[in-house]
């Protein structure tokens, strides 16, 4: 149509060509169409792969030790949103998993170094009682004692190294049954009666006369044993550790207070963690290997149940809930 409104005589160099297009219009359409898409679809083309290629290039820096955000074109803000919260997230995990690596390391240490004392009290005094002929009975009884309060503590270093060895509960198997939960503590309280009297303690439990839950008792009693020890080992002198059981229409919460030095909230939030000890000095008597609590709420939430602690004012308290029915 725009070339139509020329007088041609025959002779311009064009014609020949608008002739040949005017007789064969709809294939020269035809043609055109496909040379336009083909461009078209080229240039997307390869602007898609230069995309792809950007973030396989930044990809390689998700596993990047430094922490550099990636930065892509505008059009890939939200990728670049998405694979900047990976890298963080990426770099948090490894701090932990480097913090709490570092912490069994040291932990061994500590318990290498704690197991060579009463070893080497041990071996002393049972030294002593084989070289001292003459050494009077009531001399002899004393050195036995220390002995033996120092084989115990030996003992008790040697379960902790097989509590870190035997750490792996991500696949805990329960064999559930039907338990009488109020004689379940009865027991484990009354197990603790010698424990308790070196600190002049009481425990005073309040619970329905008979309560029945479905549970796996031998590892649940795990979790109320090592729930009462750290009430003990961090109680005052001379108070009271309360236990009390609420049964309620479909959970049982169960509370497990004490008296002790108030937990400040840092240490509070990283109580269950794995090798996590409110005492860092390693006090002989005083505290495990920090995996007590972190065993405990593993069993607990493989009964689907949960456990939290709370601290002010110099009171402690573990609070854990169990469904009646899992």
């Amino acid at each position: 149509m725009f070339f139509s409104g020329f007088t041609w005589y025959g002779n311009e160099l064009l014609y020949p060509i608008l002739s040949l297009i005017q007789e064969f219009a709809i294939p020269f359409l035809l043609m055109c169409w496909f040379i336009g898409f083909y461009i078209i679809f080229r240039i997307h083309w390869r602007k898609g792969f230069s995309y792809i290629n950007t973030i396989v290039d930044a990809s390689n820096q998700l596993v990047a030790a430094n922490e550099e955000l990636i930065q892509l074109p505008v059009e890939l803000n939200f990728v670049e949103d998405r694979m900047n919260q990976i890298k963080q997230d990426a770099i948090r995990n490894a701090l932990r998993a480097q913090e709490a690596e570092q912490r069994k390391n040291d932990l061994i240490v500590y318990l290498a170094h704690d197991l060579k004392t009463p070893l080497t009290s041990v071996i002393g005094y049972l030294t002593l009682l084989r070289d001292e002929r003459q050494i009077s009975e009531e001399l002899q009884s004393r050195y036995l004692s220390v002995a033996l309060d120092k084989a115990e503590r030996l003992e008790d270093l040697i379960n902790e190294f097989f509590e870190i060895t035997r750490f792996n509960l991500s696949h805990i198997s329960l064999e559930v049954s039907q338990v009488n939960l109020t004689r379940m503590l009865e027991q484990i309280i009354f197990e603790f009666q010698p424990i308790l009297a070196e600190k002049s303690l009481e425990i005073y439990l309040e619970c329905p006369e008979y309560l029945e839950i479905k549970l796996d008792g031998n590892l649940m009693e795990r979790v109320f044993d090592n729930l009462i020890r750290n009430a003990v080992h961090y109680s005052f002198k001379n108070t009271i550790i309360d236990i009390v059981v609420k049964d309620e229409p479909y959970q049982v919460i169960l509370y497990f207070r004490n008296r002790g030095n108030t937990i400040p909230k840092d240490k509070l939030n990283r109580i269950f963690e794995q090798f996590f000890r409110l005492d860092p000095s390693r006090a002989s008597q005083t505290g495990g290997s920090g995996l007590g609590l972190a065993i405990a709420r593993q069993l607990v939430e493989a009964h689907q149940g949960t456990i939290q602690a709370h601290s002010e004012n110099e009171n402690i308290e573990f609070q854990l809930t169990l469904p009646k029915q899992f």
